[in-house]
């Protein structure tokens, strides 16, 4: 598995939000490419690049930002928040994401989700977010009936085979995740995931380790990097099964 470290942009910054809310912010660099570079220069493979202004807005606001962090950065990013068109997706690419990350509109536009899945495949990354087993959209503000499961199964039956699952309930909380519930979603992906949620030490990515889910291919963090409960080798190591 593969460590992801976060880093959420609003207002410009790099920031992270507790469970989800828009209300519950902390702010950890003025600038969203100096914990890019932070965390490549600890020894991050790959960055998690989230524009969360954009999540809410419904339209991107942060690809000048994404652009920096892959030009200051040289590591792979997958970039989301806001993709909800076409047009979007592939500015975001242009900028130099290596996938993008889509949420929403995967889940109420089939048209959109059949045409960038045929147009960009594997580049292609489609984010469930869930709150009480049930999907959230549009920034995680509205849940909806979906449970988490029937969202997997009707995604990939359109070719999607690549995700990442949230446990919204738990993010910034620091308290580990649903190990039960990250099992289960295994069970339901015909593909492969990132687990996001929650992580607040070494323990907690062991333990998704040894669920040895051959399909949970990473996992992304944020708060506990920032506040230095871990580090960025000690991480990796745990996922990898050396710590």
């Amino acid at each position: 598995m593969i460590l992801y470290p976060a880093i959420d942009i609003r207002g410009g910054k790099a920031v992270r939000l507790t469970h989800g809310r828009f209300d519950a912010e902390t702010v950890y660099h003025d600038d969203p490419l100096e914990a890019a570079q932070s965390w490549v220069e600890a020894g991050a493979r790959y960055l998690h690049v989230v524009d969360l202004d954009g999540a809410k807005a419904g339209k991107p606001a942060s690809i000048e930002h994404l652009r920096r962090i892959v030009a200051g950065t040289g590591v792979p990013v997958q970039y989301g928040g806001g993709l909800r068109t076409v047009d979007a997706v592939r500015d975001a690419l242009r900028a130099g994401a290596e996938r993008v990350i889509v949420g929403t509109a995967a889940l109420r536009d089939v048209d959109f989700l059949d045409e960038i899945v045929a147009a960009y495949g594997p580049r292609v990354v489609v984010s469930v977010d869930v709150r009480g087993g049930k999907i959230a959209t549009a920034g995680w503000t509205e849940v909806t009936d979906m449970p988490a499961a029937g969202a997997f199964e009707r995604l990939g039956a359109r070719g999607v085979a690549s995700f990442v699952y949230t446990d919204a309930d738990r993010d910034g909380a620091l308290e580990g995740p649903s190990l039960d519930d990250v099992a289960t979603v295994a069970e339901a992906v015909r593909g492969r995931f990132l687990y996001a949620g929650g992580i607040g030490d070494l323990s907690h990515l062991r333990a998704l380790r040894d669920l040895r889910q051959v399909n949970l291919a990473g996992v992304i963090c944020g708060k506990a990097l920032y506040e230095r409960r871990l580090t960025i080798a000690e991480a990796q190591a745990a996922l990898d099964g050396k710590g």
